[in-house]
């Protein structure tokens, strides 16, 4: 039977229809949402990290190594300069091994607020070679990752360089396998619990929804709990050295000779030029703890310029005025001061909050190695007391202080979920401060006095007199760092 045409062309036309609908008919069923695409790296960020991670690098080899090995007298440069190369390599293996783990994952049960577990041991899981993927680390926006190995090898430097920091309190007669010794055991019990209870979170993109902020907070390390500002290492880095290195010279001993025999720096050279590189390298320090390329960084890049231009200026001023001449050793002692105390408040102040820290800092570490050591009656070779402790307790406490907006501060984000900024009060935050200080120092304290009676026992802490007598540089190494 032949089709009439009419009913072709209606036939037809509603073919097209159907055709035309088809698509509209398929989004209108229910379906299972795509999934969404993972965020992906933005390249300036990793390249930002990647360039603070090698300036921190450089603040320990050549920067500190330098700054302590012109301080100390010819015959112990080199066994300085040693001690500084190797804690840092020693520290970087064993953060990779277990410090990063340690630090940065979840622990578990009630330990979980003052340290990590074992998800890391070897850094396994950073890296997915059969599929090639890389594990993502966060920063602190939401869906804004870097690498996590970025992360790792950011970090790994901070560790390494705060267990290079302690050395300057007991230099010039202490065995170099007794520094072997105490470094592992502090690093492991100390600098990682530390740096747990500080900076561990879960990130930003863990707080999905209102009603999962109090489970989030509760994986966090316990200082971060409280709430406690440290942009950058305030309490991690520089209290925790500092009291270690006091603890040390305690336990150690005095030099032979020490306030009898003249032990004067004997290259200042080396040690503006270690104070020169130790301020470059300061901004990869400060500015890269924003873990992105963007205001927060900017902010504690120009904080970490302005704040050593005024401690700097602080302390010559100051030495002027009590000593009657300005010294380059105080100078270059004065820009250290400065960073050390904007650490903590690098990008968690303003303008304002950068020029009172860093000329205070200057000020009050002058009188940490001078009147304060008389007082503590120890022999803090290069003053890692005097400046890092009592300039990174200056600078956590004002970081408290100059958070808030109304003296120019940022303020801090209280709401992640949000991501809203809000500040609950100039003494709330200086108590909770005050906390973090105190938490650091009693803890940093009784590991270090475990650490080094723990080395005395295996190896003894103390070269022989004679050998001291002699110089480390070629009873402890074999070698001089000058040949006359």
């Amino acid at each position: 039977m032949k089709m009439p045409l009419d009913m072709k062309k209606l036939l037809g036309a509603l073919g097209a229809v159907l055709l035309a609908a088809l698509p509209l008919l398929a989004f209108g069923q229910e379906a299972a949402p795509a999934a969404a695409a993972a965020p992906v790296p933005n390249k300036g960020d990793v390249s930002w990290m990647l360039m603070s991670t090698a300036l921190v690098l450089m603040m320990s080899v050549p920067a500190l190594a330098l700054f302590y090995g012109g301080m100390v007298r010819s015959k112990n440069a080199l066994s300085v300069l040693m001690q500084v190369f190797v804690v840092f390599s020693l520290i970087v293996v064993l953060w990779c091994v277990y410090g990063y783990s340690l630090a940065f994952t979840e622990g578990s049960g009630k330990l979980s607020a003052f340290v990590g577990g074992w998800d890391r041991l070897f850094l396994k899981g950073t890296f997915d070679s059969i599929k090639g993927e890389f594990a993502m680390a966060a920063t602190f926006s939401k869906a804004t990752p870097i690498p996590e190995l970025a992360f790792v090898a950011f970090q790994a430097t901070f560790a390494a360089i705060t267990c290079a920091l302690i050395l300057g309190a007991f230099v010039e007669r202490v065995k170099f396998s007794a520094v072997l010794i105490f470094m592992a055991l502090w690093f492991t019990f100390a600098y990682a619990p530390i740096a747990h209870m500080v900076w561990f979170w879960p990130g930003p993109d863990a707080y999905t929804a209102a009603n999962v902020v109090d489970a989030m907070n509760a994986k966090a390390g316990l200082a971060w709990q409280w709430g406690a500002l440290d942009f950058a290492g305030g309490t991690v880095v520089h209290i925790n050295a500092g009291v270690a290195g006091l603890v040390g010279a305690y336990m150690v001993g005095k030099r032979v000779g020490f306030g009898k025999e003249h032990m004067a720096p004997h290259n200042l050279t080396l040690t503006m030029i270690g104070a020169s590189l130790l301020w470059v390298g300061w901004f990869g320090f400060n500015a890269g703890s924003a873990l992105e390329a963007n205001n927060s960084a900017a902010l504690a890049f120009m904080n970490t310029f302005l704040a050593t231009a005024c401690a700097v200026l602080a302390w010559t001023f100051g030495e002027w005025i009590f000593k009657s001449k300005p010294s380059m050793l105080g100078a270059a002692s004065g820009a250290v001061a400065g960073l050390v105390a904007i650490t903590p408040a690098a990008g968690n102040v303003g303008i304002p909050g950068a020029f009172v820290i860093g000329t205070a800092a200057g000020f009050v570490c002058l009188w940490g190695v001078n009147q304060l050591k008389r007082w503590l009656k120890a022999d803090d070779s290069l003053d890692v007391f005097g400046v890092h402790a009592v300039g990174g307790i200056l600078g956590a406490l004002l970081t408290g202080v100059f958070n808030s907006p109304d003296l120019g501060g940022p303020g801090f984000y209280n709401n992640w979920f949000e991501m809203k900024q809000g500040f609950g009060g100039i003494g709330a935050q200086l108590w909770i401060q005050a906390k973090a200080v105190g938490l650091t120092i009693v803890w940093t304290a009784v590991v270090a006095a475990i650490a080094y009676k723990i080395a005395d026992l295996l190896v003894g802490l103390r070269v022989p007199t004679d050998e001291e007598r002699e110089g480390l540089d070629t009873t402890s190494h074999g070698e001089s760092a000058y040949h006359l």
